[in-house]
């Protein structure tokens, strides 16, 4: 990997994973469903441009289908989820939580392709989710004490439920949107998933007390998180290997991590462990596979 990919690859990283920071400043002033909105609708406006500009075609009308159901499941749903479970958890447990995404992916192929799984995949599977867990165990210890442990616990499963989001939305688009554009799938989900959730947003409550900050903090979010993320994701796919885009999995918990020390998280001794076993079991459930676990955020 030359100089500049792997400068791509820790820009992407920092991105995704300064996204989980910028939801929870976003959602000072934004209800959930209006961050979901406001994700889709400016990441949509980027990449639509882009189409526009480079003359690509969005995809056939007979995938439909298929593309409102990864809209819904790939952006709709884990966008709101994750906005709704930040409300009580840190940015840098949503993170770690996001690190579960590849694992219910893997297991979610194999269920459906009735794969068999190697040692390092169930060594894997059990080291990242035991990872993740000790992170939560940790976390809610440190709560804040207006945040109860039954409300940290439903914010982790909201974040969780997202994730598995991600994972429906990866198997079905890897099986029932094979040979369309990538980059024309992202433009069009971020697009449909934008009319599902427009309505829902308008028809509940508005954004209030807004501040610069979380107005700034939506604009990265958006054009940034949602728009040059997907850009910069599918870039590296067409110039280096699979193997070596799924740095950008092990990376993502890191700055999570990096990113909630900078607003003055609390993160313990018990959480940086936490991070370095699930990791370590990114890591061996990816020893033998050639295609990128997904990392979306």
């Amino acid at each position: 990997m030359n100089p500049k990919s792997a400068f791509q690859i820790l820009l992407l990283s920092a991105i995704w994973g300064v996204s989980f920071l910028l939801i929870r400043i976003a959602g000072d002033a934004f209800p959930p469903l209006w961050i979901a909105l406001m994700r889709s609708a400016l990441g949509a406006l980027l990449l639509g441009t882009v189409l526009a500009i480079t003359g690509r075609k969005l995809p056939p009308r007979g995938r439909l289908p298929w593309l409102l159901l990864v809209a819904f499941f790939n952006n709709a749903l884990p966008f709101t989820c994750f906005a709704w479970g930040e409300r009580v958890v840190p940015s840098n447990t949503a993170s770690v939580l996001n690190a579960t995404t590849p694992i219910w992916t893997l297991l979610l192929s194999m269920a459906v392709h009735r794969g068999r799984a190697g040692w390092s995949v169930v060594a894997g599977v059990l080291l990242g989710f035991a990872g993740v867990v000790l992170v939560v165990l940790n976390q809610s210890a440190s709560a804040p004490v207006s945040v109860t442990h039954a409300e940290f616990l439903r914010g982790c499963a909201l974040i969780a439920l997202g994730t598995v989001g991600y994972a429906i939305a990866t198997v079905t688009a890897k099986s029932r949107l094979q040979g369309v554009d990538p980059f024309s799938i992202a433009a069009a989900q971020l697009g449909l998933a934008t009319l599902m959730v427009a309505p829902l947003a308008l028809a509940t409550g508005r954004p209030a007390h807004l501040h610069l900050e979380n107005l700034i903090a939506m604009a990265v979010l958006g054009f940034a998180g949602s728009g040059i993320a997907y850009m910069l994701y599918f870039h590296l796919l067409t110039t280096i290997s699979a193997t070596h885009v799924v740095a950008v999995t092990y990376l993502l918990p890191i700055w999570g991590v990096f990113w909630g020390t900078i607003a003055h998280e609390r993160i313990g001794g018990g959480t940086m462990l936490g991070v370095a076993i699930a990791i370590a079991g990114l890591v061996l459930m990816n020893l033998r596979r050639s295609t990128p676990a997904p990392v979306r955020v």
